[in-house]
C-alpha cells in the first residue's frame, strides 16, 4: 500500500492489476452498486427534474457563497454553536486539537469525514498525543490496517471478507479464518461500544449546512455519528464551505438524490439534524477553505464544488473499478477526485485527469449534474500548458502536429511506419511500448487509405 502511494496512477494501477481475481471482484462489486443505483432511479419519474433542481440550487450557492456563509454563521452563533474558520488543512487541524485540549481530553471518536482525510487530521492528532478512533465500520477497518479509505462511501471496498477477518483476528481477537459478516460486525459493535461511552469529544462531518437555520445534517447508515455526538460533551463538525445550501426546504431535493446515487437506497438510514448543543454540551463547526476559493474562482472547474460525495461517478467509472482507489494517491479517488486534486497541487496530481477514458458515464450519473468528463479534458489542457505534463508527451505532440500539418510528411511517415511494422516489427513489439504490452499489434496494411482511394478512382 505504501509503495502505491508514491506511484503515479498508471504504475499504481499496474500493481493493483497483478491480482486479477481481486480486480475482477472489485470491478463486479462496484458495478453491482451502480446497477442498484439504476434500479432506484428508475422508480422516480421526476429524477431528471430533481437533478436539475439540485444543480440550479448549487449554482445559486456558488454565486452567493459569501452571503450564505455569513448568514449561516449568524444563525449558528444565535443557536449557541461556536464557529471557526480555517484557511487550509493545517489551520483546521490546529483548531480541532485546541478544542480537544481545552476540553481536557486526549481521546476522540470520529465518524466518517472526507474533509478530515483531505486534511490528514488523524495523523496530526495522533502525532500530538490524541487517540483517534474511527467509528464508521469501513473506516475503522482501514484504520486498523493503517490504510486510507479507497472509496468515498465504501471505505473498505478494496478488501475481501477474508482480509477483514484477518484484520479483526489481529486487532480484535476474533476467531482466525472467520468471514461471516454478522459475526465480524458484532465484534466491531462490541469493540466500538466502549469507545462511544468513554469519549468526551466526538467529531462528525457535515453533509449539508443550512444557511437559513444555522443547522447542519449528517447522513449515515450505521448511526455511529449520532452515538458519538449525543454521548460526547463536545461535538465538533468539520465542514468544507461548499456544503452550504440556502434553505431547509432544499434538503428534500438532496436527500432524495444522495442515497439513491450512492448505494441505491431510497434514503440513508440516519439523516440527523443538528441545530444547537444540548444543555451542558459544546458544539463547534470548523468551516474550511483549503483551496475551495481558488476552485470557485476557476470558471471551468467551479462546478466541481457542487459535489455531494455520493461516489456514483466512482461506481460507474471503468478506470476506477479496475485500478482501485489507492492508485489515485488522493483523499478523494475516482473521476471527482481527479478534478479536485489538481486544484490542491497541480504537480503532485498532474497524472490524475489522464486516468479516464472520457466516456462521460461519470457526468451521466452525477446527481448534481457536474460536467466531470469535460473538466477532466480541460484539466489536461491546463496541466500541459502549465508544464506539468510528461516532457515526452509534449515532444510527441509537437512532432505529431508537425507531421499532420504537412501532407507530404504525413504520407512519408505512414510509408515508413508500414515498412517498420512489416520488416522490423521488434522495434514496436517490445516491452518498452505500453500499447504493445496491453494489445496485439495489427497486421500492417499494404498501402495507405490515400493510395487505395487514388487507385480506386483510377480503376
Amino acid at each position: 500500500m505504501n509503495k502505491q502511494l508514491i506511484l503515479d496512477h498508471a504504475d499504481a494501477a499496474v500493481e493493483f492489476n497483478k491480482n486479477e481475481a481481486k480486480v475482477d471482484w472489485h470491478d463486479e462489486t462496484l458495478w453491482f452498486v451502480r446497477t442498484k443505483r439504476d434500479r432506484a432511479v428508475a422508480q422516480i419519474p421526476e429524477w431528471e427534474q430533481l437533478r436539475e433542481a439540485a444543480s440550479q440550487i448549487k449554482n445559486h450557492v456558488l454565486s452567493n457563497m459569501h452571503d450564505l456563509l455569513i448568514q449561516f454563521e449568524e444563525n449558528a452563533l444565535r443557536n449557541g454553536i461556536k464557529i471557526h474558520w480555517a484557511a487550509n488543512g493545517d489551520e483546521h487541524n490546529a483548531i480541532i486539537l485546541d478544542i480537544i485540549k481545552q476540553a481536557g481530553a486526549n481521546r476522540m471518536v470520529k465518524s466518517k469525514s472526507m474533509l478530515t482525510e483531505e486534511c490528514h487530521l488523524n495523523k496530526y492528532l495522533i502525532d500530538n498525543g490524541i487517540e483517534v478512533i474511527d467509528s464508521d465500520l469501513g473506516e475503522r477497518i482501514v484504520q486498523m490496517r493503517n490504510e486510507p479509505p479507497s472509496h468515498i462511501v465504501l471505505p473498505a471496498i478494496h478488501l475481501t471478507k477474508a482480509e477483514v477477518g484477518e484484520t479483526f483476528h489481529e486487532h480484535l481477537g476474533t476467531e482466525k479464518g472467520a468471514t461471516d459478516p454478522q459475526y465480524l460486525t458484532e465484534a466491531a459493535r462490541q469493540h466500538l461500544r466502549e469507545t462511544f461511552l468513554t469519549r468526551k469529544v466526538a467529531l462528525t462531518g457535515v453533509n449539508f449546512a443550512i444557511a437559513e437555520t444555522g443547522g447542519f445534517v449528517v447522513c449515515t447508515n450505521e448511526g455511529n455519528a449520532d452515538m458519538g455526538a449525543h454521548l460526547a460533551d463536545v461535538h465538533i463538525a468539520a465542514m468544507g464551505f461548499e456544503k452550504i445550501i440556502p434553505r431547509a426546504e432544499h434538503l428534500g431535493v438532496f436527500l432524495r438524490l444522495l442515497a439513491r446515487s450512492a448505494t441505491g437506497q431510497p434514503i440513508t438510514t440516519f439523516s440527523s439534524h443538528f441545530h444547537r448543543p444540548r444543555p451542558g454540551q459544546e458544539m463547534h463547526i470548523v468551516i474550511v477553505d483549503n483551496g475551495r476559493s481558488r476552485q470557485l474562482g476557476r470558471p471551468d472547474f467551479r462546478n466541481s464544488l457542487k459535489c455531494i460525495r455520493c461516489a456514483a461517478c466512482l461506481n460507474t467509472c471503468p478506470v476506477y473499478r479496475r485500478s482501485g482507489g489507492f492508485s489515485y494517491h488522493s483523499a478523494v479517488a475516482g473521476p471527482i477526485g481527479s478534478i479536485l486534486a489538481p486544484n490542491l497541487d497541480m504537480k503532485k496530481n498532474a497524472d490524475l485527469p489522464f486516468a479516464s477514458t472520457l466516456c462521460g458515464s461519470c457526468s451521466n450519473v452525477c446527481p448534481v449534474k457536474i460536467d466531470i468528463h469535460d473538466q477532466l479534458y480541460k484539466w489536461r489542457q491546463v496541466l500541459m500548458q502549465e508544464g506539468y505534463g510528461p516532457g515526452s508527451k509534449t515532444v510527441a505532440m509537437k512532432a505529431m502536429a508537425t507531421v499532420l500539418e504537412s501532407p507530404r510528411l504525413y504520407r512519408m511517415a505512414g510509408k515508413v511506419g508500414r515498412g517498420v511494422l512489416r520488416f522490423a516489427p521488434i522495434t514496436v513489439e517490445n516491452g518498452l511500448n505500453p500499447w504493445y504490452n496491453q494489445r496485439e499489434m495489427p497486421e500492417p496494411p499494404s498501402e495507405s487509405f490515400h493510395d487505395w482511394y487514388v487507385n480506386q478512382k483510377k480503376s
